[in-house]
C-alpha cells in the first residue's frame, strides 16, 4: 500500500499545468511552408547573417522515453559506482516517491528539456544564449562571450554554463551543480562533481539533436553519452506554467499508510 500510495502521489504532483491551458497561436512569416501552408520541418536549417547556425526556436521532446530513462539505449546500462547503484536502486524500490519535480522542485539538465508537451525556447544572441522552459517557468543562461568558469560557484539546479562553436555544433560545458536533482524520472543520480557537455546540432529547420555527455566520477565509473532528438513547434509560443502542488505535499504524505 505504501508503494502504491507513493506512485499515486508522484503521478498527482507531476500534473502542474493549469486545466484548459492552450498554447498561443501566431502565424510566423519566417517559417518555410509546404504547398498546403503547413510548416516545412524538413527545409534546410537556417543561419544567422554571419553564417552561424541559427538555433532559435521553440523545441519539444519527441516523446517521453528519455525522461523516463536517460540511459535508454539498446544494451546499455549507466556505469554506476557502488554509491550511485545503491541510490538508484533505492529510488527504483520506492517508485520515485522523492522525485524532485514531483515536489515542485526544479527540473534541471537534461530533464527540463525532455518533458513532452512542455516546450522550451532557445533565444540566441551574441555572447549569450538563453533557454526558457515552459515547465515551472524556468530559465537557463549559456555564456558564449569567451569567459571561463568563475572560481566561486554556488551549487545550483542548472549549474553554470559556458559555450563555444565547433563548426556547426554549439558545445556547452556546465559545472557547479547541486546533488539534489535526478538525471531522469527513473532516478539516475548526480553529485556536485557532475560535469555535463552538450552538443547542439540543428539538423534541418524542424529538427534539433542534443548529445549529452555525463562525467561524474562519484556517480559513474566513466563518462557516458546519449543523443536526444527534439522537434520544432512552429506558430506558437510558451505560456506561464507554475507548479502549485507543493502546498498539498504535507497533507498527502500524512495520509499515506
Amino acid at each position: 500500500m505504501r508503494v502504491l500510495a507513493a506512485a499515486m502521489v508522484a503521478a498527482l504532483l507531476s500534473v502542474s499545468s493549469p486545466a484548459g491551458a492552450q498554447w498561443l497561436k501566431h502565424h510566423d512569416p519566417r517559417v518555410p511552408r509546404t504547398a498546403d501552408g503547413k510548416p516545412d520541418l524538413n527545409a534546410p536549417a537556417p543561419r544567422l547573417p554571419d553564417g552561424q547556425p541559427d538555433l532559435n526556436g521553440l523545441w519539444n521532446a519527441v516523446d517521453g522515453r528519455f525522461l523516463t530513462n536517460i540511459a535508454r539505449r539498446a544494451g546499455f546500462d549507466a556505469p554506476f559506482t557502488p554509491w550511485a547503484a545503491a541510490l538508484f536502486k533505492e529510488r527504483q524500490d520506492n517508485q520515485g516517491r522523492d522525485r524532485p519535480a514531483g515536489r515542485c522542485l526544479p527540473h534541471t539538465i537534461p530533464t527540463a528539456m525532455m518533458v513532452p508537451g512542455y516546450p522550451w525556447k532557445i533565444v540566441q544572441t551574441p555572447g549569450l544564449t538563453i533557454l526558457l522552459f515552459e515547465n515551472f517557468t524556468d530559465f537557463r543562461q549559456i555564456f558564449t562571450d569567451g569567459r571561463s568558469f568563475p572560481n566561486d560557484r554556488q551549487p545550483a539546479w542548472f549549474g553554470y554554463s559556458i559555450g563555444r562553436w565547433e563548426g556547426d555544433t554549439c558545445v556547452v560545458e556546465t559545472t557547479g551543480f547541486n546533488a539534489e536533482a535526478w538525471l531522469d524520472d527513473t532516478g539516475h543520480p548526480r553529485s556536485e562533481e557532475m560535469r555535463v557537455t552538450e552538443r547542439f546540432r540543428r539538423l534541418d529547420f524542424g529538427h534539433l539533436e542534443v548529445e549529452f555527455t555525463f562525467n561524474d566520477p562519484k556517480a559513474y565509473t566513466k563518462p557516458w553519452s546519449v543523443a536526444v532528438p527534439f522537434e520544432l513547434l512552429a506558430d506558437t509560443d510558451i505560456i506561464e506554467n507554475y507548479c502549485e502542488n507543493e502546498r498539498d505535499w504535507a497533507h498527502i504524505v500524512a495520509a499515506q499508510p
